[in-house]
């Protein structure tokens, strides 16, 4: 399936519902979390970039769940690469529930498209995705 980013999360009882099952909208938590320490980690130049006029807009977000997971479980989000297009990204994710003794559960899968934007509030347009993410996001290409 080719090479991911991965963050690795613990649930919490707080992502829980009084059924003790994840509550769905923290599945979409969990991507921004992954995509904003892949940014962290492996294109640092664009969180500079953000702080100048770069805007990250999510324009669509989707989660398709398999399996229940709960407080405690150990999860892997595996971040890939769909599309790389000239102003906008689109990722996926693998939730993977990691069991004991090695054994791994693909819990949901889901998609994100992102578009590059720039300028101010009242007018921004879109932009070309920066050269420093393209390069960065290449080795997790699907």
């Amino acid at each position: 399936m080719g090479k991911y980013y991965e963050y690795l999360h613990t649930v919490g009882f707080e992502e829980t519902n009084i059924v003790g099952n994840v509550y769905y909208v923290n599945y979409l938590r969990w991507q921004g979390r992954c995509r904003e320490m892949f940014l962290k980690q492996r294109a640092p130049e664009v969180l500079a970039d953000l702080q100048d006029d770069l805007k990250l807009f999510t324009l669509k977000v989707d989660c398709e769940f398999f399996a229940e997971i709960t407080a405690f479980d150990e999860l892997s989000i595996r971040m890939r690469l769909q599309e790389l297009a000239q102003t906008q990204v689109e990722f996926s994710f693998d939730y993977v529930r990691l069991d004991a003794g090695d054994g791994e559960t693909l819990v949901a899968r889901g998609r994100q498209r992102v578009a590059c934007m720039r300028g101010p509030n009242t007018r921004t347009v879109p932009s070309r995705v920066p050269d420093a993410l393209a390069r960065a996001l290449e080795p997790y290409a699907s």
